[in-house]
């Protein structure tokens, strides 16, 4: 397997991580993907899913369990990979979650958990997994590191309107009504964003490029509704798998340390 471009992927299981797997199935180009999920069953039954849709691929697929909210989870990931292999060359974040509820503004009482949840899985969980696997991933000749980040944690669209623009615009008094601002999901993607320039820098001259995906608006069961999101007009979650790929083989390579997205760069 020497020949096979090595890839560790977080929260493959299911959504656009899982339609990411299946786009690197698909391409030409030969992959060793670990395939991560927060319980090593759930890892295995995305596997055999996979080998029966892709049974003539090229590419090998081989579970991990990797859960971002507990340290001692993460480090047994990378005993069992590093077990296996000497470096990595693509390591794809991807694993992410949301806990806001539809009437936050108003849900004072949850507000603390769902933002420390949201920062714990989406920033520290994410960032831990980044250090632990760092000494794999500069030992690859092209090393990438992906950050699964998202349209709502751009600053600049925020300061010009209340967003995102589907978003029923708040109204005068309180308390605030129908407004929803997936404020800890969102909050936690733009401090991903730092997180990712922070890596962009500390591991340039290993080699690594860097970069956060916003995949787009896309349906998938983070939150729990994807059919609502259908409804409000969200793509499928395979646009956002074949934008990973793109991204693993080296198409956005000249936009290395940047949000990039499937129109060029989201703005910060």
């Amino acid at each position: 397997m020497a020949d096979k471009h090595i890839l560790l992927i977080t929260g493959a299981n299911t959504g656009i991580g899982y339609e990411a797997v299946k786009a690197l199935l698909r391409s030409p180009k030969p992959y060793r993907i670990f395939l991560g999920s927060r319980t090593l069953e759930k890892s295995q039954t995305a596997i055999e899913a996979l080998a029966k849709e892709f049974h003539s691929s090229q590419s090998t697929l081989e579970p991990v369990a990797v859960e971002l909210e507990s340290d001692e989870s993460i480090a047994k990931a990378f005993e069992a990979v590093s077990a296996k292999v000497d470096r990595i060359d693509t390591l794809v974040n991807n694993a992410g979650a949301a806990f806001d509820t539809t009437d936050f503004a108003n849900d004072v009482s949850n507000a603390r958990t769902i933002f420390n949840k949201a920062f714990d899985v989406n920033v520290t969980g994410t960032h831990i997994v980044t250090a632990t696997f760092a000494p794999l991933l500069i030992k690859s000749a092209s090393p990438r590191l992906l950050f699964l980040t998202s349209g709502l944690s751009t600053l600049e669209a925020h300061s010009r309107d209340f967003y995102p623009p589907w978003a029923p615009k708040p109204q005068a008094g309180w308390p605030k009504k129908g407004v929803i601002a997936n404020l800890g999901y969102k909050s936690s993607k733009t401090a991903l964003n730092m997180v990712m320039l922070n890596w962009h820098w500390l591991l340039k001259e290993d080699g690594v490029r860097t970069f956060a995906i916003s995949p787009g608006f896309l349906a998938t069961n983070l939150g729990g509704v994807p059919e609502m999101l259908k409804a409000m007009g969200a793509g499928d979650p395979a646009i956002g798998g074949e934008f990973i790929r793109k991204v693993v083989e080296g198409e956005r390579d000249a936009d290395a340390g940047k949000v990039v997205n499937g129109q060029g760069t989201q703005p910060w």
